[in-house]
């Protein structure tokens, strides 16, 4: 696992490298809508890169993780399947129905049905290589996503550059980034964690808790600011020190937002001793965003070494796929 975190800063570049190769099919109707298709390492993607691009996109992103899709999709929507190996059972079930309903289909994977499906009925499918854990693929699925949105014309060709950056800003700060990330999983040690960010960054936090679910074997939560003040913060009355609280500071809030963080800190502080906040680097929310991922994604390996677990293993995840396609 290790080897594989480490090895994200090149992914970043591997996978531009592929955009940039694609050329997609220009939609026969205009798109009105985007729906992606995706679950855990592969379905975090779409929702980090809605969030990147949700200033500057006209038309509405929905995120679909289930066997279903919202019933207004049609000709006019753009249907993106991703899934890392080509096998995920709930995203087949949505790009099959999303043809039926006339749907505009790409496909992200590294092979599998998806790519049979796509090739198949001629919708674009962008392969990117296989053979590891979902989540230690995200940079794959971030370069192609992004591409597809820059070549529709929805996007600008900036977030493409602003997404390459982050591979020399993960790459100059590598030392302070393992560092950082070994006192974040001291923190996490045998406590039940609490994240918190941004509204805007909630990707960055469901990437964060996925992480310590898998690789560390924890549970944890996740919530965003300002929501949160309206009714988890009220939930800290008590206090308990068997839970910790974990911040993501992007440092680029909302002037109001900045005010309730502070406010919030300075509550959960009077509630429970342990504290943790992270703080971004980077000059934009991509590189802000793959910053804190980078950081998380070693601290939730470090975790598993205190935890003396296996990083990589996902037998439980396994077994149900296993009864799923007996049944």
């Amino acid at each position: 696992m290790d080897k594989l975190i480490a090895a994200f800063p090149q992914n970043i570049i591997e996978s531009l490298d592929i955009a940039s190769k694609v050329q997609l099919q220009k939609p026969i109707n205009p798109i009105y809508n985007i729906v992606i298709c995706g679950m855990g390492g592969s379905g975090i993607g779409g929702k980090l890169v809605s969030q990147w691009l949700q200033d500057e996109l006209k038309v509405p992103v929905t995120l679909v993780q289930d066997y279903t899709l919202p019933a207004f999709v049609n000709e006019n929507t753009l249907v993106i399947g991703s899934s890392y190996s080509g096998e995920t059972e709930e995203t087949l079930y949505s790009v099959t129905k999303a043809k039926a309903l006339g749907a505009h289909i790409i496909g992200i994977c590294s092979g599998g049905k998806l790519a049979t499906f796509c090739k198949e009925n001629k919708f674009d499918v962008i392969l990117v290589p296989g053979g590891n854990p979902p989540r230690t693929a995200l940079a794959f699925s971030l370069g192609q996503l992004i591409s597809i949105f820059v070549q529709f014309g929805l996007v600008s060709q900036s977030n493409l550059e602003f997404f390459r950056r982050c591979s020399s800003l993960l790459i100059e700060n590598q030392s302070a980034i393992k560092e950082e990330a070994k006192k974040l999983a001291a923190f996490l040690k045998d406590r039940f964690i609490l994240i918190y960010s941004a509204s805007n960054y909630e990707a960055v936090a469901i990437r964060a808790r996925q992480q310590f679910n898998e690789n560390g074997k924890i549970l944890c939560t996740h919530h965003t600011i300002p929501e949160m003040n309206h009714n988890e913060l009220v939930g800290w009355g008590l206090g308990d020190n068997r839970y910790g609280a974990l911040f993501l500071d992007s440092e680029d809030w909302h002037v109001r937002n900045q005010q309730r963080l502070e406010f919030s800190q300075k509550v959960i502080g009077t509630k429970t001793e342990h504290i943790f906040t992270l703080k971004a680097k980077g000059n934009s929310v991509i590189e802000r965003s793959i910053y804190l991922i980078n950081v998380v994604d070693w601290a939730s390996f470090y975790l598993s070494e205190l935890n003396n677990v296996d990083a990589t293993e996902i037998d439980v995840i396994n077994t149900l796929k296993g009864q799923l396609s007996n049944s």
